[in-house]
């Protein structure tokens, strides 16, 4: 197998691909039996339209399930002065699919209101406490995505 090929981004960043792409690969072949859950919280696959490539990307994610098929993801990036690329995404192309368990679907993305945000984010800090330690770390204000199934 050849060596990858240097993209100026440093080991962590291959790691954290590679790492990444093994997660998806356990929880697809598995219908999320095995990387279904990470840190006490579940984990939904989140596919975007890759906004320079427009090729799928697909990343896992801790979720909270709010109702009514809605789900809320955190555009944390661990507390990176710059938003996670699926959330750039997201915010070209709001059209996703997602993956839970074995189920898939497709959903619309928007960015939580503000008063959603307040709502929502004790119960996402509960899930994972270092959602905090993340908001703390910025000055960006880390946006919360509702993902509601397309109609």
């Amino acid at each position: 197998m050849a060596p990858p090929k240097p993209s100026g981004r440093g080991v962590g960043h291959f790691v954290a691909t590679t790492m990444s792409k093994a997660h998806v690969w356990l929880y697809r072949i598995s219908g999320g039996r095995i990387g279904g859950r990470m840190f006490n919280a579940p984990i939904i696959l989140l596919t975007t339209t890759g906004n320079k490539s427009g090729q799928p990307r697909t990343t896992p994610l801790l979720y909270l399930d709010v109702g009514d098929s809605t789900y809320a993801i955190v555009g944390s990036f661990a507390g990176a002065d710059k938003p996670p690329a699926w959330a750039v995404n997201l915010l070209k192309m709001p059209n996703a699919q997602v993956q839970i368990g074995a189920t898939t679907m497709n959903v619309q993305a928007s960015t939580a209101s503000a008063q959603r945000k307040a709502e929502l984010w004790p119960r996402l800090v509960a899930m994972y406490p270092d959602y905090q330690v993340y908001q703390d770390r910025t000055s960006r204000d880390i946006p919360v995505f509702l993902l509601a199934p397309e109609s």
